[in-house]
């Protein structure tokens, strides 16, 4: 008997999820992340303020000086840059975990009292409660945040995977009764 079954007669509620994690729910869990940070609310702001300001001054420059140098190109680069981190940030950063979500393969997530065990093809672990105490729901999945100001512990649980539909509402009854929904 493995601490999952203990949990479970502790409880009885448990709702399970089988899935391939995809650089798209990785997105969307990091998109998600950032709405409720303080830090990816900034920068949802300040990088687009700034690479405007950027484009701005460089073509400013540019147009006024009549030539075009190194300083003004580098300020129209650095605010085109910053858009792209903007609009495509998520996206790329997901893109950096594909080696590793090809590597786990078929995830096993079980939910119950106690928290979440994720078992994968080279790993097994146990989530509690209290180490990621809050929660947001996206349309395609359920992520489990950590309460730290950035946020850097995450659990993505790909609604795709639960295995019956009425287990929907009871996974998003578990972790209203467990975490915080943001």
């Amino acid at each position: 008997m493995n601490t999952n079954d203990q949990a479970v007669r502790r409880d009885g509620r448990t709702v399970e999820l089988v899935y391939r994690a995809t650089t798209a729910d990785m997105a969307q869990a990091l998109r998600a992340r950032d709405a409720h940070t303080a830090a990816g609310r900034r920068r949802r702001w300040a990088f687009p303020a700034a690479g405007t300001f950027g484009i701005g001054v460089g073509l400013l420059v540019t147009v006024t000086d009549g030539t075009v140098s190194g300083a003004p190109l580098g300020l129209v680069a650095a605010g085109v840059l910053l858009w792209v981190i903007t609009l495509f940030g998520p996206r790329l950063q997901a893109r950096a975990f594909r080696g590793l979500l090809e590597k786990s393969g078929e995830t096993r997530a079980v939910i119950d009292g106690s928290g979440a065990l994720l078992t994968a093809a080279s790993c097994e672990v146990r989530v509690g409660w209290a180490a990621q105490p809050r929660y947001v729901e996206t349309a395609d999945t359920f992520v489990m945040l950590s309460d730290d100001k950035r946020a850097v512990a995450m659990t993505v649980l790909p609604k795709r995977g639960i295995q019956a539909p009425a287990d929907a509402d009871g996974l998003r009854a578990l972790l209203d009764t467990h975490l915080r929904r943001l």
